[in-house]
Parts: C-alpha cells; sequence; structure tokens
C-alpha cells in the first residue's frame, strides 16, 4: 500500500475517497472498477457495433413499418 496525495475539487472527496478504498480491497469488484476507470481516462474506442446493437434493441424492430416512398420525376426548370 502506498498514500497518496492528490489535488481536486473539494466536492469530490468523498468519491476520490471512496474510489481509492474500494481499489485497496484488491477483488474482482476492484479489478472490474480498475478496468472501468483505466478505460474511461485512457478514452479508448467504444466497441464496434454500438449503434447497431442499440437499433436492435429499439420498440420499433419488428413494427412491419413501410418505409418506401413514392418515386417523382422532379420539376421543369428553365435552361
Amino acid at each position: 500500500m502506498a498514500r497518496f496525495e492528490v489535488i481536486a475539487l473539494d466536492s469530490d472527496r468523498d468519491l476520490i475517497r471512496s474510489l481509492a478504498r474500494r481499489l485497496a480491497e484488491e477483488g474482482p469488484d476492484a479489478s472490474r472498477l480498475r478496468a472501468v476507470v483505466s478505460q474511461s481516462i485512457a478514452g479508448e474506442p467504444a466497441p464496434k457495433g454500438g449503434i447497431l446493437a442499440a437499433l436492435r434493441r429499439s420498440p420499433m424492430v419488428g413494427a412491419d413499418l413501410d418505409l418506401t416512398r413514392a418515386r417523382e420525376e422532379g420539376r421543369k426548370v428553365d435552361p
């Protein structure tokens, strides 16, 4: 174990202390928390397929919508 000093917002004091306490416990929960925080800070891209997965969870899936549009020739334009 090591002791750290950090500079942060006073409003984050309890959050940082509880995070440090959880990480010091060394267990599966600490490992998951460490991975989530590390990924968030590193700014790694989200896994691929997230948009498709969200669309598949939509309540509109299987709603049998008719999305066809009438085809129009357009208007005449003077040359």
